[in-house]
């Protein structure tokens, strides 16, 4: 990388003495025997100077970790084959018992739409469930706000209007009936873009895709359809779910207009932080829940891994509260024959699980003021550290989703679609380097992500813990391994660069609430106990006002 000037021009020339097209050539020839001979000079160059800076270090230090002796008779691989078809379309699965959720006080019908509109879940199907409003005027509320605000902050793109008013009518009828499904009867939502809903278009975010229309219902909507719930848009995600950059823009920060929300669940995270849905879905491979939740100050829940059928990705819900979380989380979860991956897991009630039984601890990068709530509500808080081996952590997941994700659209960049991204340092960039990931390597990743599955398992000596909720490194850690993990937004701190004169505009402070694999109830447990006596959850982002 050359900054400036004469002499920067003379070191790029000398370099390119030194390093001729040779390497090229030798790249391109090699190609042809992967079928792959469609890149140009420029690409191969790229891929050449990516492989060298990335897979290369990353594939001597997994080697070294788990290749050099025994054979593989320690580390075995964690893609393991099943001969079992119970995952067949034939099979019956038991379904777990539905939560207990709690009573709430009869809320009164506020007088305006943005109170309706920053009220829970729990509150908002209180006054459906007792006719103080109706599923149509909660409709109409959410609409008027998606439509107002939606395009400032470029976070829809789709409102599914027809289909909201219709779902609607069906959950107003049915109460007429006097039949209640449970709190999400009647509350509208939005959902993540690459979730399908039938006649409608679900873009991925992409230019190349944004006529799409893939005719069937994903499960997570058929489940959302079953509690009575209204889906009123499909929101942004990041192109083919990176990031929060898409075909029509960027997706803003509530908090601070200025900012960018991250992704790539974008128009999940910003459009329930701005109250233009209660809840919304979205979904994760590597921080696309985490980091937009942190960012835009949004209580999120990250599943285990197979708690609710993908039939795609982990999915999980953006919403007011983790009580809110819970509800939805219960009625999203389950096993689906699509996805051989999805499991039905007997999650204990979070809203009955006795906190001071549970020994919770923190690391260094924890928000102390959530070590101390916790202590004082009883949990037993002790400092602790997550011990393992793996150096490679971060690079066996960019292995991994990288490889998975040219798996899928290895068409796309065959014909050269990659050219027409709306980020070219994003995915074209990884999934061409992805091109140069021998299949002996990749089991390897997995073979040490089998040693860090196990070192993790050994060293979580506590029943959950309390750290940074973006720090990269516990980012991959958490979705290798599958741990579920709480966002909790803890406070607020100044903008770095304020307008002039008073502005509400802030930079939101959150948390993450960690627990073992399908111990998703306790992470969602904890978070209740915190957000109980404290109200940073509550508070309003400014959107466009200063």
């Amino acid at each position: 990388k050359f900054s400036n000037g004469t002499k920067d021009a003379i070191s790029a020339k000398d370099i390119s003495r030194k390093e001729p097209v040779g390497g090229v050539i030798a790249l391109k020839e090699s190609m042809k025997y992967f079928d792959a001979d469609f890149f140009n000079d420029s690409k191969l160059r790229e891929m050449e100077n990516g492989a060298k800076e990335f897979n290369v270090p990353a594939f001597r230090e997994n080697r070294r970790l788990v290749a050099i002796k025994d054979g593989g008779l320690h580390d075995p691989s964690v893609l393991v084959f099943k001969s079992s078809w119970s995952w067949s379309s034939k099979s019956k699965v038991k379904e777990s018992e539905m939560f207990d959720y709690p009573q709430t006080s009869m809320p009164q019908r506020p007088s305006n739409d943005e109170d309706i509109a920053f009220m829970s879940i729990i509150e908002l199907g209180e006054l459906i469930r007792t006719k103080k409003i109706t599923s149509r005027e909660l409709t109409d509320v959410f609409l008027r706000r998606l439509k107002r605000y939606g395009t400032v902050l470029e976070s829809v793109i789709t409102y599914t209007e027809d289909l909201a008013y219709k779902q609607a009518k069906e959950a107003d009828d049915l109460l007429e009936q006097g039949k209640y499904l449970g709190p999400l009867h009647g509350i509208p939502y939005g959902l993540k873009d690459i979730i399908a809903v039938p006649e409608y278009n679900t873009t991925w975010g992409s230019k190349t895709f944004k006529n799409q229309v893939i005719d069937m219902e994903a499960f997570v909507y058929k489940r959302l359809k079953s509690a009575g719930a209204v889906l009123v848009a499909k929101l942004v995600t990041g192109s083919l779910a990176y990031d929060d950059i898409w075909f029509g823009g960027r997706t803003r920060n509530p908090w601070n207009i200025e900012e960018f929300s991250t992704g790539s669940s974008a128009g999940p995270t910003a459009s329930t932080s701005a109250g233009l849905v209660p809840f919304a879905i979205g979904s994760e491979t590597a921080g696309s829940i985490t980091y937009p939740a942190a960012r835009c100050g949004v209580t999120a829940l990250r599943p285990s891994f197979g708690t609710v059928a993908r039939t795609g990705d982990k999915l999980g819900p953006f919403c007011r509260s983790a009580a809110d979380c819970a509800i939805v989380l219960d009625a999203i979860r389950g096993a689906d024959a699509g996805d051989p991956s999805s499991r039905e897991i007997a999650l204990e009630d979070p809203f009955h699980v006795d906190i001071t039984k549970l020994t919770v601890g923190y690391l260094d990068s924890a928000e102390m003021e959530v070590v101390k709530v916790l202590s004082a509500k009883g949990a037993k808080l002790v400092p602790f550290k997550l011990n393992y081996n793996v150096e490679s952590v971060q690079s066996i997941l960019n292995i991994t989703m990288d490889v998975d994700m040219l798996a899928h659209f290895d068409n796309w960049q065959r014909e050269g679609h990659d050219d027409d991204y709306e980020a070219q340092d994003q995915w074209p960039v990884e999934l061409r380097r992805a091109r140069l990931v021998p299949a002996v390597d990749y089991v390897q990743a997995q073979r040490a992500r089998g040693r860090l599955i196990r070192e993790v398992q050994e060293s979580f000596t506590v029943d959950a813990f309390i750290g940074n909720a973006t720090d990269w490194e516990l980012v991959c850690l958490g979705n290798l391994v599958g741990l579920p993990i709480v966002v909790v937004p803890t406070g607020f701190k100044s903008i770095e660069h304020p307008p002039k004169g008073n502005t509400r505009r802030r930079t939101t402070v959150t948390t993450g609430i960690y627990a073992p694999p399908d111990h998703d109830h306790i992470a969602l447990a904890l978070a209740m106990a915190y957000q109980s006596v404290t109200d940073h959850h509550k508070q309003r982002p400014p959107i466009d006002a200063n």
